[in-house]
């Protein structure tokens, strides 16, 4: 998804905190040895990532069937990426909260309100690197649509795929044999 894409500039500043987190992942998984239903979620996450990267969020063409088809005035991409955000990365950070919170509510707990602040984080990252390093890009980067309240759905998305991840509380509890 780096080649030609429809804004190099946007491309770089959408997988800067990929390429800072890349690393830091794979450390992980040798380190913890994430499970493969953990790794398939990232992997999807990250795929649906790098196809918005590409064409910008806000201007996804492979989306536009559904925009058009719902009656939408603006594409909603970047909504379901945050959605499933919160329902795909859940996992994978609950594998290592609960390597150090050995309490198993507890360790869903503090992986949902992990959730939520890292879509928090990443909408207020998102909207510095904008104005930072490319203010002409700004619309385009973050998307809104026209949307003064994008950032806040935005996070809203994410929290309702980490609160679909709550619906899995006994499987989770059964896979981690923790009370």
């Amino acid at each position: 998804m780096a080649i030609d894409p429809k804004y190099p500039s946007d491309w770089l500043l959408e997988n800067v905190l990929v390429f800072l987190f890349f690393p830091f992942l794979v450390w992980m998984d040798f380190k913890h040895h994430f499970s493969v239903v953990a790794l398939a979620m990232l992997l999807m996450f990250a795929s649906l990532h790098s196809l918005g990267s590409h064409f910008t969020y806000a201007e996804m063409e492979y989306f536009d069937f559904i925009t058009e088809w719902m009656g939408f005035e603006r594409n909603h991409f970047d909504r379901v990426v945050h959605f499933l955000f919160g329902l795909l990365v859940f996992r994978t950070l609950f594998e290592l909260v609960i390597i150090k919170i050995k309490t198993f509510k507890a360790a869903i707990f503090f992986t949902f309100t992990l959730i939520l602040s890292i879509s928090t984080l990443y909408e207020i990252i998102e909207w510095l690197a904008a104005i930072i390093f490319h203010p002409e890009l700004g619309i385009a980067f973050l998307g809104t649509q026209g949307d003064v309240w994008d950032s806040q759905k935005d996070t809203v998305a994410a929290f309702c795929g980490a609160m679909l991840n709550l619906l899995f509380y006994r499987k989770y509890r059964d896979v981690y044999h923790t009370a």
